[in-house]
């Protein structure tokens, strides 16, 4: 069986089958995601004090925490990571 490196989550949706739609809410996620891991990390905060800061349950955060992106909104990661102290913006441009 031949692998296939894919170079973004995009491409992978596309061969798996479902909307590539999905594919990118999946990849922003997990940017979102990495982006709370490392400020935890770094800020070497609990959970539950991340839990305090966001006002998102303990578990939720656990969730954030150990990469669980099925049951985790884009809004909720944003939530935790405006908490934290981080800004973001939204690029949007047309699709390829």
């Amino acid at each position: 069986m031949k692998s296939t490196k894919y170079n973004n989550s995009k491409d992978l949706a596309k061969d798996l089958g479902p909307d590539p739609q999905v594919g990118e809410i999946a990849e922003l996620k997990a940017k979102l995601t990495k982006e709370i891991q490392k400020v935890i990390t770094k800020k070497d905060l609990t959970h539950q004090e991340v839990s305090d800061l966001s006002g998102d349950l303990r578990s939720a955060i656990t969730g954030v925490f150990s990469g669980s992106l099925q049951k985790v909104t884009v809004d909720r990661l944003m939530r935790v990571l405006a908490s934290l102290g981080k800004s973001f913006s939204l690029k949007i441009k047309d699709a390829a």
